[in-house]
């Protein structure tokens, strides 16, 4: 295991949920005021790419001159690299809206892997959604038809999704839970799943396929004792401890993580600890042995060389 030491820090603006490295090494993320900027190294202006509705959260390429955005509230989006454009690719299943996307996985037919995170609670109460444990999470599939589809139900607040890079599965992040589930797509156990990962040292957020090929995992927090503790209380005494003020509901640590794992969901990397200028890592993208990491609630993004 190995600490931040030598992460370099990257204003960009307010909530860099998460971050993702272009064909020419720029880094993009969405901020909290709906911008999807983009950055090219730790020198580099801070450039306007999009503006879309909706809290934008998971970010991916989807095919050469477009961008996914997930952008919780607002649904599944499509962005014009070129000139900011914005479709809406889903924003219901079912007749019900979807008001928790957080994350997703492309693959190469244009398939689109995604998670709803709760049904009951939006992504700003993400809190509640833990301290209740709704598991009403869902991984969900949208086809190149546009049909969207449930995959895996009642999750624990679905968060991070990683596609194999071969496409046989996709691994899915249970924040509550603090494991990764995985389903096979191909193979003699398509349509079945298993868990990938399990207990986690801490509470997973953004999880992402590397160019190593190794799933990557941010814990922007270690287990929290005190929500294990509520989660042993009845139900009803839960609903209870939702509905207090976020100050006074289990908050994260200020250690944060990131692991990284194989196919066979064995540790190769882990790096722990705290990074000066930053916060609450949530998403991480490792591209030529270079990680470049996203932050929830502050203002910067970091990269570390591996």
């Amino acid at each position: 295991m190995r600490d931040f030491a030598g992460t370099t820090v990257v204003p960009v603006g307010e909530g860099p949920e998460d971050v993702l490295v272009d064909g020419t090494g720029r880094v993009l993320t969405g901020l909290a005021d709906g911008r999807i900027v983009r950055v090219a190294g730790p020198e580099g202006p801070v450039e306007t790419v999009a503006r879309v509705p909706g809290r934008p959260l998971g970010l991916e390429l989807l095919g050469a001159d477009d961008l996914l955005v997930c952008a919780s509230d607002a649904g599944l989006l499509a962005v014009s690299l070129a000139d900011g454009a914005v479709r809406t690719l889903a924003d219901q299943v079912a007749g019900r809206p979807l008001r928790a996307v957080n994350n997703a996985a492309v693959g190469a037919d244009g398939t689109i892997w995604f998670t709803d995170s709760s049904q009951r609670y939006l992504i700003p109460r993400w809190r509640a959604d833990l301290v209740r444990r709704t598991a009403s999470g869902r991984l969900l599939r949208r086809a190149p038809d546009g049909t969207v589809t449930e995959l895996l139900g009642g999750l624990e607040f679905a968060n991070g999704v990683a596609l194999a890079a071969d496409e046989s599965w996709v691994a899915v992040a249970e924040t509550g839970a603090a494991r990764l589930r995985r389903v096979w797509l191909t193979g003699a156990r398509a349509g079945t799943s298993e868990v990938f990962v399990d207990d986690l040292p801490g509470h997973p957020d953004n999880i992402a396929l590397g160019s190593d090929g190794l799933v990557w995992i941010t814990l922007p927090s270690p287990r929290v004792a005190a929500l294990a503790a509520i989660h042993r209380l009845p139900a009803p005494l839960r609903a209870l401890l939702s509905m207090l003020p976020p100050r006074l509901q289990p908050s994260p640590g200020r250690t944060l993580g990131v692991l990284a794992v194989d196919a066979n969901g064995a540790t190769v990397h882990r790096i722990s600890g705290e990074i000066p200028g930053f916060e609450m890592l949530t998403g991480v993208r490792e591209a030529g042995g270079t990680l470049w990491f996203g932050s929830l609630t502050g203002s910067t993004v970091a990269t570390l060389r591996l």
